[in-house]
């Protein structure tokens, strides 16, 4: 295993630097590395889109079952789960494309970690630094012998030495990237998720995370993630727009009713009763 680790990081170091030959920045060779693995990973992120898809023709239903079953959790998500079954949802799909990625981002954490940039940076991001390393050599704060800092070794810094924080040059483009993809992250789980409450704690959780695993990473990790990021959230929100204008058009709140006389539960009628009004107006 270990032997396969180390040549995925040979070989995605050697991509970096084949586009460092191209482009002679080590920043600019990120960014076709971000473009590269979004092209590469298109087909997981469209099968994560249609499920989101499915989830946004499910909301009625879902509101229906949420409002009957509001007293009994345990029934409510009996019901839910097996509405997602019926309609084929996932509604941790979100999720997949993000662990996905998260080998990548190891691997590129690892070469950057141990490849030489010699304080190169790209628009003022430390691709060699991270958020942590700056803060502490701001406020003068001894690395550890991996070269890192704590963060309570850099809290406590902080407190006693604050005119250290004036050499803004070697923090604050990373921390202002690193707030970024904390939002962009929140940004991302917002959409993929919706009113879904079963989302709603990873909505909160996963941004939380990202800033605090982010503040050991290497601006150049972090600059594969934000603009990873970033496209995603387009992605989404051009996505959720076509998925709002075909609701607009026909909106899909249940299968066809049960013919009479079948054991079927209640909830059939339920649905049948809410399209209906809604066709009446």
């Amino acid at each position: 295993m270990s032997a396969i680790w180390n040549g995925a990081s040979q070989l995605l170091l050697q991509i970096l630097e084949f586009f460092y030959g191209l482009t002679n920045s080590f920043g600019l060779s990120i960014v076709l590395l971000t473009i590269v693995v979004r092209i590469v990973l298109y087909p997981l992120n469209q099968k994560q889109m249609t499920s989101m898809q499915q989830m946004q023709r499910i909301q009625p239903r879902l509101k229906v079952l949420q409002e009957k079953y509001a007293n009994d959790k345990t029934k409510l998500n009996e019901e839910m789960m097996r509405l997602y079954k019926e309609n084929h949802v996932n509604p941790a799909a979100g999720c997949l494309p993000l662990l996905v990625q998260l080998p990548i981002l190891i691997l590129l954490f690892n070469v950057l970690r141990t490849y030489d940039f010699a304080g190169t940076s790209f628009m003022g991001i430390l691709l060699g630094s991270s958020t942590t390393s700056g803060l502490a050599q701001a406020v003068g704060v001894a690395e550890g012998t991996q070269g890192t800092a704590g963060v309570l070794a850099v809290l406590n810094g902080v407190l006693n030495n604050p005119a250290g924080l004036a050499n803004v040059g070697l923090y604050l483009p990373n921390l202002l990237l690193l707030i970024s993809i904390s939002f962009l992250t929140w940004a991302q789980q917002k959409l993929t998720g919706g009113d879904n409450p079963q989302m709603a704690t990873m909505n909160t959780i996963m941004p939380i995370f990202m800033a605090f695993i982010c503040l050991s990473m290497p601006g150049g990790v972090m600059l594969y993630w934000g603009l990873s990021s970033l496209m995603g959230v387009a992605q989404q929100y051009f996505v959720m727009k076509k998925t709002k204008e075909e609701l607009a058009i026909k909106p899909t709140l249940h299968k066809n009713k049960p013919a009479a006389g079948t054991a079927e539960d209640e909830d059939d009628d339920e649905y049948e009763d809410d399209d209906e009004e809604e066709e009446d107006e």
